[in-house]
């Protein structure tokens, strides 16, 4: 909203441009900005060009008394005839096109439309144009792209990302930590989701039986509709997603359950990964365009609970009720908490400035290497005098000191990884845990303790 203010009020107009994936909170942001502005906000769909312009020169009826009743057949004729009304009543806008790809892909050359628009007729009325989009790959091709039209037009362009998690306890009411936790394994960040699953108040495992596995919810089929309306369609990707929510995460096991050469595969992973479904993990300290030994994995909590439940027992879940579905949740939920406390973790190390009084760690990730040890997380601070190993457990029943004993000997016993320059560093040891008991006995004094309240405290 900030960001949409500072075009409105520097009163020279100008070009706004905004992406995200469905459900993100796009057209809400939208409506409440253009409400308070008195703007015009039109979303486009999937009809012909003719009709596009009769519904969205109705849209400007109230605005500009009269402006429906001429028949446009050019985009030219509209947009000119926009900029004509608003310079004659002083009105500045903002004017709003919703799901713009949708009248792009009927009308090719309306992005270069838009561009001579945007340079001339309405920066001479100062008028700000937003343009939003969930068709991430197509909206940011229009700006990002430097042979696009509308490329270094916008003086505001943004993604619009799902909430951080730590934002659950105020979207859900929850009080609880590992409630929290447990929530965003399962919703993400994702606005609409958050908002159906608020009303079920404390009830998560409820709440996932209603909305998703119950063949009736209405994200129960949610996933192969945003692979539809992608433009164009992703529901040839589908299959990898299927693949990697199985357990395949190699390019060599995602090649063989899908049935193509991994070599075949890079072009579908990048799609995956600029739609942020989809996640390329390295382990710490290897070069990203270097390392052969990338893990894909799902990122989006939502989608990873989907393929991992849902997607295998379609027609099982039909034939089932409500309490098998409740229990089959109940099974796989505290793995799917697991995964996503694990990149969570991860997440607070790269953003805190108060563990072990390091102002900041730097390159934060996972290491592993063939069938060695593994650690969830390593760091090292910036002045490169620190490095940190950790490791992120997600159990069941409450933590006790003797647990974190048993945890720190397990990570102990691992030694270190074989890092370029390990002997520089002075090692500092970290336990993610879901919460604390309230009393610990005397523990090594490079041992560092964080907790859930501590990670989603920061995660904000």
């Amino acid at each position: 909203m900030k960001l949409l203010n500072k075009v409105a009020s520097s009163k020279l107009g100008g070009l706004v441009v905004i992406w995200g994936r469905r459900r993100v909170g796009k057209t809400r942001l939208l409506l409440e900005w253009a409400k308070k502005l008195n703007g015009i906000y039109w979303v486009a769909d999937e009809s012909s060009p003719k009709i596009q312009m009769h519904y969205f020169a109705r849209s400007l009826d109230a605005s500009f008394p009269g402006f429906s009743r001429v028949q446009y057949n050019h985009w030219n004729e509209l947009f000119d005839r926009i900029a004509q009304e608003a310079k004659y009543t002083n009105w500045r806008g903002p004017l709003i096109i919703d799901e713009f790809p949708y009248l792009v892909s009927a009308s090719k050359e309306l992005p270069s439309i838009i561009q001579r628009w945007v340079d001339h007729q309405a920066k001479d009325a100062k008028i700000t144009l937003v343009l939003s989009g969930s068709s991430q790959r197509m909206m940011q091709g229009l700006v990002l792209n430097d042979n696009a039209p509308l490329y270094g037009r916008a003086r505001e362009l943004f993604k619009l990302n799902p909430l951080l998690a730590g934002y659950l306890s105020e979207a859900l009411l929850l009080k609880s930590s590992r409630k929290i936790v447990e929530s965003y394994s399962l919703w993400g960040g994702v606005p609409r989701y958050l908002e159906l699953a608020s009303e079920y108040k404390d009830s998560l495992l409820e709440a996932a039986n209603e909305l998703v596995l119950n063949p009736s919810g209405v994200l129960h089929q949610e996933p192969h509709r945003l692979l539809l309306d992608e433009m164009p369609s992703a529901m040839p990707l589908r299959p990898i997603l299927d693949a990697i929510g199985s357990g395949a995460h190699r390019l060599s096991e995602i090649g063989s359950r899908v049935g193509q050469s991994a070599t075949s595969l890079s072009h579908s992973l990048t799609r995956l990964r600029e739609l942020d479904l989809v996640q390329r993990e390295i382990p710490f300290g290897e070069s990203e365009k270097s390392s052969k030994r990338s893990l894909y994995k799902i990122k989006d909590p939502f989608f990873r609970f989907w393929f991992d439940v849902v997607a295998p027992r379609r027609s099982l879940l039909a034939e089932s009720d409500g309490k098998y579905r409740i229990g089959l949740l109940k099974k796989h939920l505290p793995e799917l908490a697991s995964i996503t406390w694990e990149q969570m973790c991860l997440a607070y190390v790269s953003r805190t400035r108060s563990l072990a009084k390091v102002s900041r760690w730097v390159e934060s990730g996972r290491y592993w290497m063939g069938k060695g040890p593994e650690w969830d997380v390593v760091a090292k601070c910036e002045n490169d005098k620190n490095l940190l190993l950790g490791e992120a457990k997600w159990p069941r029943r409450p933590v006790t000191s003797k647990y974190i004993q048993d945890v720190l000997c397990e990570l102990k016993s691992k030694g270190l990884p074989p890092l370029k320059n390990i002997a520089k560093y002075k090692i500092k040891y970290c336990l993610f845990l879901p919460e604390l008991p309230d009393t610990i006995e005397k523990l090594d004094k490079d041992l560092l303790l964080v907790d859930a309240c501590a990670v989603l405290k920061e995660l904000k």
